[in-house]
């Protein structure tokens, strides 16, 4: 079992900054790839990032790519997205996520999921 608490989420102007963090406990942290999903009201929720488990790989959405950050510490048990350049359209609820599979941007390969934390830009 991973438990995952995200936090760093709020009101933002368009063009600002947020950094998210995700807490993960319950099993040893390393053992999972983690991902940053998220979900604007009505729709899917997206794939944003992933890292692998060292942390040396990462992957993006081309809407976050040259914008978004993501990053672990192994030691403290938390993985970052760091979100710059915002725009309306990342409102959102931010979902961190851990999964057994390296690389995947595949909601359904997830199997751990913490409750969100939600980012709304301003125009």
């Amino acid at each position: 079992q991973v438990q995952l608490v995200e936090s760093g989420g709020g009101l933002v102007q368009a063009g600002g900054s947020l950094r998210l963090s995700c807490a993960a406990s319950g099993r040893t942290f390393g053992r999972d790839a983690m991902g940053w999903f998220r979900q604007a009201a009505g729709k899917e929720r997206e794939f944003v990032a992933g890292i692998s488990r060292s942390g040396i790989s990462t992957y993006y959405a081309d809407s976050a790519k040259g914008r978004f950050t993501i990053s672990r510490d192994n030691a403290k048990n938390t993985v970052y997205l760091q979100m710059n350049s915002l725009k309306p359209e990342d409102t959102a609820v931010y979902y961190c996520a851990a999964s057994a599979a390296v690389g995947t941007k595949e909601r359904s390969m997830y199997d751990y999921w913490g409750q969100g934390t939600q980012v709304t830009v301003s125009s």
